[in-house]
């Protein structure tokens, strides 16, 4: 029996889609199938994949709806008990799928768990090993920079990175898709952040390995689209996941962490952009799609939030060492 999917996510990606699939294609020890979802490319990308690629599924759309609703066709579209997502400038090990399935087959109560992401153009360092979130409001992969030796044991992680992370399926029908406010950053913590509210757990699998390029569609780290889409989930994220009392608890941390990044920007060139961001997070929170998707607040679930409490404050100090 087939047991994942695997869900690529594609726009104007023809300088990577080519080595992707073909690097996917020589994945050994497990058969999978492969679900490719197209924004509306232009470049020649779509029709790359139909013709060099008969094996995988193409969904097509017209216009580029962004990552949350492409991942969610693919998700949706699929019929395995494990949903695999991977960006479309990757090139994976030939034991990425069946590590990846391996970890799952053992954790029954995780909902994902994260690849070990490796710079494609510098081997020899780490571009993620698991994604952490903390009481400053900031996201941050573990071991980003880091020596690729690091990080070589099986790990909980706030949330797995969507670029390279495979999820249970089923869960999802429990705790909800990815949600499509957030078009494209931002959307993995979130996920994980919910599932976590539900009591799932996310990991980490190291022998997972892909080589990652990193902002494949964006184009670059830092860009005017990637900072004011950043900032808006930042605030949407918070509002969404955080009870009040939780809120009102990490104030003085979301406070500094808020006027941090804006200094951090500000020498970037982006610093009204950046603002700019946090006042949009702020009106889709208080609007009436923002708030259809806020977590309701439920005291079963108490001592999951002290639990994710405890990480947030963890983060703050595991952001501060690294």
């Amino acid at each position: 029996m087939i047991k994942t999917t695997v869900v690529i996510p594609n726009y104007n990606g023809i300088k990577y889609m080519e080595d992707c699939l073909t690097f996917l294609s020589r994945c050994k020890e497990t058969e999978f199938a492969t679900i490719v979802v197209d924004n509306g490319s232009l470049d020649g990308s779509r029709e790359l994949v139909a013709e060099k690629f008969p094996w995988v599924s193409l969904i097509v759309n017209e216009e580029n709806l962004g990552f949350c609703k492409a991942v969610n066709q693919g998700i949706r579209a699929s019929k395995t008990p494990y949903v695999l997502l991977l960006n479309n400038d990757t090139a994976v090990d030939d034991r990425f799928v069946a590590a990846l399935e391996k970890s799952m087959d053992a954790r029954p109560d995780y909902f994902s768990i994260s690849a070990k992401m490796l710079s494609m153009k510098e081997p020899e360092i780490i571009d993620d090993a698991g994604d952490f979130y903390c009481a400053l409001g900031w996201a941050f992969a573990r071991g980003k920079g880091m020596d690729s030796g690091r990080y070589t044991n099986p790990s909980k992680v706030f949330a797995a990175c969507g670029g390279a992370a495979i999820y249970r399926r089923e869960v999802f029908a429990k705790i909800g898709y990815f949600d499509e406010n957030h078009f494209a950053y931002l959307e993995d913590i979130d996920i994980g952040y919910r599932a976590r509210i539900f009591g799932y757990q996310n990991g980490y699998c190291p022998d997972a390995i892909v080589y990652h390029a990193g902002s494949g569609a964006s184009g670059s780290r830092y860009n005017a689209f990637k900072v004011d889409l950043s900032s808006r989930n930042s605030i949407y994220l918070i509002y969404k996941n955080m009870p009040l009392l939780q809120f009102i608890l990490n104030l003085p941390f979301l406070l500094v962490g808020f006027l941090v990044k804006t200094l951090f920007f500000m020498k970037k060139g982006f610093g009204f952009l950046y603002l700019r961001g946090l006042w949009k997070g702020i009106r889709l929170s208080v609007s009436k799609e923002g708030r259809k998707h806020k977590i309701p607040f439920s005291v079963r679930r108490f001592w999951q939030y002290c639990k994710i409490q405890g990480m947030l404050y963890a983060g703050v100090v595991r952001r501060v060492i690294h």
